[in-house]
C-alpha cells in the first residue's frame, strides 16, 4: 500500500505555497497539547505565516493543559494556588514575534542557585506576578501577549486546578502527573481527571468549532494530548466539527506514558478516550523502519492506522540537529499543506 505523502516533502509543493492567491481571511489554526511539543509546533507556524504572509495569514490559538504538578509549576500551584504557568510560558515565548529579544529571554531564564529560586523560571514567576496584578491568571497571560508580542494567542484548557490519574493495567493508580514519567514499570491505559470533566476556558470551544485545522500533539500521549480531551466540550466538539483535526505522532515512546506503544496504538488511545476526533495522522516517514533505529522509536504500520479509520500521512519532519526531535519549520509547512488541499478539495 502506498500511504499519501505531504507536498511539504517536496520543493515543487514548499514553490506552490509560497506562490498562492492571497485569501479572503485568515486561516484559523487550533493547536492543542502542551510541554515541549505544542510550542515547537507554535513557532513553526508562526515563522511559516510571517514567510507566506503576502497570501495567507494564520489566525492561531494555543489549547494547553494545565495537569502538570511538577518542578517550578508545581511549587507555584502548590505554595500560590495558580495554574501551572509553565507550558504557557513555553507557548508564549513559541509565539513572541520577537523571540530573540531580552524579554522573551527573561521569560525562558531558569534560576539556578538559591534555596528560593533555585529551578523556578523567571517566566513562571512573572505570570504569577501578572496574575496577581491583572486579577486572575487568564487576564495575566493577555497582558504577557501584548508584553511579547505574540501572534495569536494562549487559552489554558481549563481554569480548574486539575489533578491527573493514570489507570494501568494491573487496575493500579498513579497519581499526579509527575509521577507518569516515574512509571516505569507499569503501563498506563487510561487517564481520568480529579474534578472529572472540568469546565472550558471561555472561548476554548468556539477556538475549536471555528477552526479550519485542529492540530493534536506532538507530545505526552496522556498528560499533554488526552488531558486536554476529557476538558468538558473538548471532545465532542472535535467529533462535531468539519475542519481537518490532525494528531502529529510522536518520534518517540516515552517511560511511564508510551513504552512500547507503536503509531496505531497512539491512535487508538486517542479515540478510546475521545471518539471520533482524529481524521489524519501526521508520521514522520521514517516511522515505518523504526524499528531498525532504536526500541524507543514510534514505529508505524500505516494499515493498522487505517483500520482505525484514520489516514496516515507521510512528510519529512525530523530536525537536522542530530537529536530525535520535530522541525518546527517541516512539521508547520505540513500542517498548511494539508490544511489548504482539504480546502481545497
Amino acid at each position: 500500500m502506498s500511504v499519501a505523502r505531504t507536498a511539504a516533502e517536496t520543493p515543487l509543493v514548499h514553490r506552490e505555497l509560497f506562490a498562492l492567491q492571497p485569501t479572503p481571511r485568515p486561516l484559523r489554526v487550533v493547536a492543542i497539547g502542551g510541554g515541549t511539543g505544542l510550542p515547537t509546533v507554535l513557532r513553526g507556524l508562526r515563522r511559516v505565516g510571517r514567510r507566506l504572509s503576502s497570501a495567507l495569514s494564520l489566525d492561531i490559538t494555543a489549547i494547553v493543559a494545565v495537569g502538570d504538578d511538577g518542578g517550578s509549576s508545581g511549587r507555584l500551584r502548590k505554595d500560590h494556588g495558580l495554574l501551572p504557568p509553565g507550558d504557557v510560558r513555553r507557548c508564549l515565548v513559541a509565539l513572541s514575534e520577537n523571540e530573540d529579544s531580552l524579554l522573551a529571554r527573561l521569560f525562558e531564564h531558569r534560576f539556578l542557585a538559591g534555596r528560593e529560586l533555585a529551578g523556578h523560571s523567571t517566566g513562571n514567576l512573572l505570570l504569577a506576578a501578572l496574575a496577581d496584578l491583572e486579577g486572575d491568571f487568564l487576564a495575566g497571560i493577555r497582558r504577557a501577549e501584548r508584553l511579547l508580542g505574540c501572534v495569536g494567542r494562549v487559552l489554558p484548557a481549563t481554569l480548574e486546578r486539575i489533578v491527573l490519574v493514570g489507570i494501568c493495567e494491573d487496575g493500579s493508580r498513579v497519581v499526579g502527573q509527575h509521577r507518569f514519567a516515574e512509571n516505569r514499570e507499569r503501563r498506563i491505559r487510561r487517564v481520568e481527571t480529579i474534578p472529572p470533566a472540568p469546565p472550558p476556558t471561555p472561548g476554548v470551544i468556539e477556538a475549536i468549532l471555528n477552526a479550519d485545522v485542529v492540530i493534536m500533539g506532538p507530545g505526552s500521549l496522556y498528560s499533554s494530548v488526552i488531558a486536554n480531551l476529557l476538558v468538558d466540550g473538548v471532545a465532542e466538539a472535535l467529533r462535531r466539527r468539519k475542519g481537518r483535526r490532525i494528531l502529529i505522532q510522536n518520534l518517540a515512546c516515552q517511560p511511564g506514558e508510551s513504552r512500547g506503544m507503536s503509531a496505531a496504538a497512539h491512535v487508538e488511545a486517542v479515540l478510546t478516550h475521545a471518539g471520533n476526533v482524529v481524521d489524519v495522522l501526521l508520521v514522520d516517514s521514517r516511522a515505518r523502519f523504526a524499528a531498525r533505529e532504536g526500541e524507543d522509536r514510534v514505529s508505524c504500520d500505516p494499515e493498522a492506522v487505517l483500520a482505525l479509520g484514520v489516514r496516515p500521512v507521510e512528510a519529512e519532519l525530523i530536525a537536522p540537529t542530530g537529536r530525535l526531535a520535530h522541525d518546527p519549520d517541516k512539521t508547520a509547512l505540513a500542517i498548511v499543506a494539508l490544511t489548504m488541499a482539504a480546502l481545497e478539495a
